[in-house]
């Protein structure tokens, strides 16, 4: 055991925490509270959530701007917006 977290997770006190004990406390009763090591799924799944969403918005965008744009050229050709001439010549 070389360091104090080893002595932690063997469940001994480290001198330099007993040393910090009031006088006249029994080591035995000292209960020693850790944090909890840090959990980075929080983080990865919102990353992964605001990525997956702002592709989605992107395509949505797109497929509506596909289908603005195809309904806008069908009525102006219905309408005689927009017409194609294309001239045939009479011999070869």
């Amino acid at each position: 055991m070389h360091g104090p977290e080893d002595q932690y997770a063997a469940g001994h006190i480290p001198t330099d925490v007993l040393r910090q004990l009031p006088p006249g406390t029994d080591p035995r009763h000292v209960v020693i509270v850790r944090t909890a090591p840090r959990s980075y799924t929080g983080p990865i799944l919102l990353t992964v959530a605001l990525a997956s969403g702002a592709a989605l918005i992107v395509l949505m965008i797109a497929v509506t701007l596909h289908v603005a744009s195809v309904a806008a050229v069908a009525v102006l050709s219905a309408t005689g917006g927009i017409g194609l001439t294309i001239k045939r010549s009479k011999g070869r």
